[in-house]
């Protein structure tokens, strides 16, 4: 059976949907005898039918931040990624800096970014990109780094530049990992930028900004309203990789089992 009628297939969904009925169960029973813990689902569902704007203005401030980051840290990762993998002496010195970079933690460092960058969208586009560069570094240098040993020894008796080498054998070798790495961080991106809602200061919109201020005023059913905006775009994204992934790596192993 094809990956894409898999898909389509009634038991591709069926799990999840009885989970989220099982979970939907389990919160209506819980917030029931427990209303400061959990709202019921449905005042959170009548806070997106009373003010859609509110929502869908924060959440694409949100995904503004989120994509922008995805896109400046995966760049930066995937070019440092070519020459580490093209230049040994070039990885050994850069590895350590770039896990001094990775340990460090985003929230002691983003006041003085926003500092240095002003109190607009540029912070929380260099919070999100940090948080998500790591993963897709390492996995691209990985992949990189994968190729297969025979097929490396047939470009080297054609007597192939090594410009040759990256483009047709080193870079589609890395795809799989690149795209194992951007299932990662899609999702993780959004929860780079609401950490850089949180801790950057003069944020005036975004769903971190948003749910800083309900929690402030104990406004619960806002505050998971907000998170269900978040997994809801999650779930997209992550949706949205896997389809390019299943297209572009159609030829790949991994897309035919």
């Amino acid at each position: 059976m094809r990956s894409g009628t898999r898909f389509w297939h009634l038991r591709f969904w069926l799990p999840t949907v009885l989970a989220l009925v099982v979970a939907g169960l389990l919160w209506t029973w819980v917030a029931r005898d427990n209303p400061y813990v959990l709202p019921t689902l449905s005042s959170v569902a009548r806070q997106f039918v009373e003010q859609p704007d509110l929502y869908l203005r924060n959440a694409w401030t949100t995904l503004q931040e989120a994509l922008l980051g995805l896109l400046f840290g995966g760049l930066a990762a995937v070019v440092l990624a070519v020459l580490m993998g093209e230049s040994t002496l070039f990885r050994r010195g850069l590895t350590p800096l770039i896990v001094v970079l990775n340990v460090t933690p985003v929230v002691a460092i983003a006041p003085a970014l926003v500092v240095a960058f002003g109190f607009g969208m540029l912070p929380k586009v260099i919070v999100t990109g940090l948080i998500t560069f790591f993963p897709v570094l390492m996995n691209t240098v990985t992949g990189l780094r994968s190729v297969d040993r025979h097929v490396m020894q047939v470009f080297r008796t054609v007597d192939a530049s090594r410009l040759d080498v990256l483009v047709r054998l080193r870079f589609p070798s890395a795809l799989p990992y690149l795209f194992s790495a951007l299932r990662v961080v899609f999702p993780l991106s959004l929860v780079g930028a609401i950490v850089a809602e949180f801790t950057a200061a003069g944020a005036q919109s975004g769903l971190g900004t948003l749910i800083s201020v309900a929690s402030s005023n104990s406004q619960l059913d806002r505050v998971f309203a907000a998170i269900a905006c978040l997994a809801a775009m999650g779930s997209l994204l992550l949706l949205l990789v896997t389809v390019v992934e299943r297209r572009a790596l159609s030829w790949h192993e991994s897309q035919n089992r």
